[in-house]
């Protein structure tokens, strides 16, 4: 059995499904509607901007305005 931690595989998950995002700054997080909850995942994009697993919407929304949030799969 082997393990590996892909730290932005939802977020890139969430691309290739809907291509549009690409190159964007996406987040996944709890309930993008509301922009509330935590960042499960995020792309390359939105890391440049210090988005980090575990970060509030909020606080990800203040250092990134143009970031999409993205439901959970």
């Amino acid at each position: 059995m082997s393990f590996g931690d892909l730290p932005d595989f939802y977020a890139s998950v969430e691309v290739t499904k809907n291509p549009s995002l690409r190159g964007k700054p996406v987040a996944v997080c709890g309930d993008p509607e509301r922009r509330h909850g935590v960042v499960l995942a995020a792309t390359k994009e939105a890391k440049a901007f210090g988005i980090k697993t575990g970060m509030v919407a909020g606080e990800c929304s203040r250092l990134c305005p143009n970031i999409v949030f993205v439901g959970p799969i």
